[in-house]
């Protein structure tokens, strides 16, 4: 874990309520795995007093991308940043998605559902890079909820669409996409991020399909370091369940380590 205060804003993109910013911290950009997450200040002062979790979207040597959407005040205060501001950033933080050469040659499920997908991008990279064959599943209520297509689209990777209202792509819910999909091929491995309901329909269909999958869990954050358990979820273990921290246990589970009941039908 790493404190970098002397991070800057280099460049932010804007579709309606979504942001892509670009994040100048080397530091941050060399220890980053797809997955994991920082916590971000959005403001000098005590309000908002919490930083804001967001997950890593994109790292490399010069630092890192954070995409989401705006939902509060603290992400409007950090919707509002223009380039050369100075940040204030902790992590990366948290355990991520898993990237292995077992992975080579095998087809490999990337399933977003709205804000879902911002640590999919960096996950898919890194997968494609260690040889998988990788299909991106970006689901939307609208067309406007799936901004980011054309950056998948760009960087070559197979990428397929849904909105709930059939403006783009297949109409529906993403998690009927997929389940078409393993119709006709199931994949080795599925990777997921997004609405509760929406991971908990993909699990479903993973383990009727007899497929590994991993879900990065959702869940407000107070300290993301595991000292005021304020993101706890009930995550299987040792034959039974328990109170487990998404910010320091995860946020990425085994999707058969996740005690789905907790969801309700």
């Amino acid at each position: 874990m790493l404190i970098d205060r002397n991070a800057r804003l280099r460049e932010t993109r804007s579709w309606g309520d979504y942001r892509l910013l670009g994040i100048d911290s080397p530091s941050l950009g060399r220890t980053a795995r797809p997955g994991q997450f920082v916590m971000i200040k959005a403001a000098e002062g005590a309000v908002p007093l919490l930083r804001r979790p967001l997950s890593v979207h994109d790292a490399g040597p010069d630092g890192i991308e954070l995409f989401f959407k705006v939902a509060g005040r603290g992400t409007a205060i950090l919707a509002g940043k223009r380039p050369g501001d100075p940040l204030d950033i902790v992590g990366p933080l948290g355990k991520g998605f898993t990237v292995s050469g077992a992975l080579n040659g095998k087809r490999v499920f990337c399933v977003g559902g709205g804000r879902g997908i911002a640590p999919l991008f960096f996950l898919a990279r890194m997968l494609a890079g260690a040889g998988a064959r990788v299909t991106v599943f970006y689901g939307g209520r609208t067309a406007a909820d799936i901004p980011l297509k054309d950056k998948f689209e760009k960087a070559g990777f197979e990428l397929l669409c849904s909105t709930d209202d059939g403006s783009h792509g297949f109409a529906g819910l993403v998690t009927d996409l997929v389940g078409r999909e393993i119709g006709r091929g199931k994949p080795d491995h599925l990777c997921a991020c997004g609405p509760d309901p929406m991971m908990k329909a993909l699990a479903s269909k993973a383990r009727e399909s007899r497929v590994p999958a991993e879900f990065s869990l959702e869940s407000v954050m107070g300290c993301g370091i595991g000292a005021c358990w304020g993101c706890v979820h009930r995550i299987k273990s040792g034959g039974g369940e328990e109170w487990t921290k998404i910010c320091e246990d995860g946020p990425v589970f085994p999707g058969d380590r996740i005690a789905w009941t907790e969801w309700g039908t």
